[in-house]
């Protein structure tokens, strides 16, 4: 079976006469045409594919627009203004249905990843090259889209649960309707996928392919995958591995240079979505994050989180006034309330709030005062985090090159604190960890975690909270923990303007989209209460 995957207009045509017309001119095949079993059968072929499957972060869904509204919304790191409206205020009420656009964005672009990298693995494993560098480039690019496919079905088992699988390119042929696997399927799938692609993937990449995959993000999603499943010590295994060598990761000696436009270069990443700084309409649409990054966006990778977020800007959400709050608390030192310093560097805000209260500092004209409104009933904290309002005092259009921070080595740390807390341990070592990751920004350092369990814990998850404001990870955090209609509640219900407690027990599990649902009967009829 031949799968066309490119077509081609040709200006001609092809007469064929009524007579002495012979069957092998009808076998013919154009010399300049390209089919599934022909294309793929070198590195530059295969090379595509790959780099193929990574620009599916970038489609609908995931992290050019929609990931970090859904996530920012739903862990309340962010809530939003008037001016954001649609299917996104309804995640932000979490009053959505099982056809909330987002929602099903993210579904399709992650089984669009997934049916890419199924592509890429199937055709590298057909293609038997002689040449030792095209077979070291096979490994590589089938390492590559195992790891994506275990992002994407990481993402599918923690946000849907039970899901289809597919873990073949021949297997969307053989089943077109798949049941539901288990949850526990798709887990071991990820594991599985991870654990192959580790030795095959490069310790780094030169300039020119900085973004792709190393071994060091495979480990550090193989341990957030055991994470996830509440598999402690292997969680543990894997993210200590990251602390010595062969890896050399580091916490960046500039908290703002993880989120400014030169972070591609920081020692503490791990693994990033690549953007680029949209600058001419001759290359590519400023708005491509709209769903045109393969049609009419043309070659545009930037990101619009610094519009849509920035207060001179588009403006669609705040900060949350409960997340703000958080950024002070009693003193590790033991006397009195504490400011913590990464306020300064998430938010614009007060002075007593630990916020940053001037921008514009590179501009020509001179910094400029952020103009906090004190009666606005909403809270007037506005997001620094990922923003540039340092260098100009407004962007005129979705254009930003900042990379999006997908794993970090402060989060690989404060994850494998928790995986020494987790098993009872909450002494020196998961201690120093913590402390580790305050000391970057001169924060002050805590003697203690408690003696407890429950106050270690605790700690650990305000510092969570703090570290990762503004990256979507807050939302993951609260569901694993079981805490999340808990404290989303909680704080909705004291939130300026809020009061409402709109989390429900079925948001737990993302809803299966009817985008889903009316292609495949068997997810349709597999489905409790309409939801999940």
């Amino acid at each position: 079976m031949k799968k066309s995957i490119l077509y081609i207009l040709l200006s001609g045509g092809l007469i064929l006469a009524s007579s002495g017309c012979k069957k092998s001119l009808l076998d013919l095949q154009s010399q300049s045409a390209y089919s599934y079993d022909t294309y793929f059968n070198n590195s530059a072929a295969l090379n595509q594919a790959t780099i193929a499957t990574y620009a599916t972060l970038l489609h609908q869904g995931l992290w050019s627009r929609e990931w970090y509204f859904m996530f920012d919304l739903m862990g309340y790191d962010a809530k939003k203004t008037t001016n954001l409206q649609g299917d996104l205020a309804q995640v932000a009420q979490y009053n959505f249905g099982t056809n909330q656009t987002e929602i099903g964005y993210i579904w399709q672009s992650l089984y669009r990843m997934i049916f890419r990298a199924n592509v890429v693995i199937d055709r590298a494993n057909a293609w038997n090259p002689t040449d030792p560098t095209d077979q070291a480039n096979v490994k590589q690019y089938i390492a590559e889209a195992k790891f994506l496919r275990a992002y994407a079905y990481l993402n599918i088992a923690f946000l849907w649960g039970r899901a289809p699988l597919y873990t073949s390119y021949d297997s969307v042929v053989a089943d077109l309707y798949p049941h539901r696997a288990s949850v526990a399927s798709i887990w071991a799938f990820v594991q599985q996928d991870l654990t192959q692609a580790i030795p095959n993937l490069p310790l780094a990449y030169d300039a020119a392919d900085l973004g792709r995959a190393t071994q060091g993000a495979a480990v550090a999603l193989l341990g957030k995958a055991y994470l996830y499943q509440g598999m402690w010590a292997q969680a543990q295994t894997q993210f200590a591995a990251l602390t010595k060598a062969p890896y050399t990761y580091s916490l960046d000696p500039s908290y703002d240079n993880l989120f400014s436009q030169t972070n591609q270069n920081s020692p503490e990443n791990i693994f990033q979505v690549m953007n680029q700084e949209w600058t001419d309409w001759g290359i590519g649409n400023q708005y491509s994050m709209f769903g045109g990054q393969e049609t009419w966006g043309g070659k545009s990778t930037q990101s619009d989180r610094a519009q849509e977020y920035g207060f001179n800007d588009w403006w669609n959400v705040y900060v949350s006034t409960t997340a703000v709050e958080a950024f002070t608390y009693p003193n590790p030192n033991g006397s009195g309330s504490y400011t913590d310093p990464r306020a300064y560097h998430t938010f614009y805000g007060t002075k007593a709030s630990g916020g940053d209260t001037v921008y514009c500092e590179q501009c020509s004209t001179g910094k400029i005062s952020y103009p906090f409104n004190a009666a606005d009933p909403q809270g007037d904290y506005s997001w620094r985090k990922y923003e540039y309002y340092n260098t100009v005092a407004s962007y005129g259009g979705p254009q930003s090159g900042i990379n999006g921070q997908v794993i970090r080595y402060a989060d690989v740390l404060l994850m494998l604190a928790e995986t020494y807390i987790q098993q009872g341990n909450f002494g020196a070592q998961p201690l120093a960890l913590i402390n580790q990751v305050r000391d970057r920004v001169g924060a002050v350092e805590y003697t203690s975690l408690g003696s407890s369990q429950t106050s270690a814990m605790a700690i650990l998850a305000r510092e969570r909270q703090l570290e990762l404001t503004g990256e979507q990870s807050r939302y993951f955090d609260l569901i694993r923990w079981g805490t999340a209609m808990q404290v989303i509640n909680a704080e909705r219900a004291a939130e300026p303007g809020d009061g409402t407690q709109p989390f429900q027990a079925k948001n737990v599990l993302f809803p299966i989209p009817d985008v889903e649902k009316d292609y495949n009967p068997n997810v349709a009829d597999d489905i409790a209460n309409g939801w999940n």
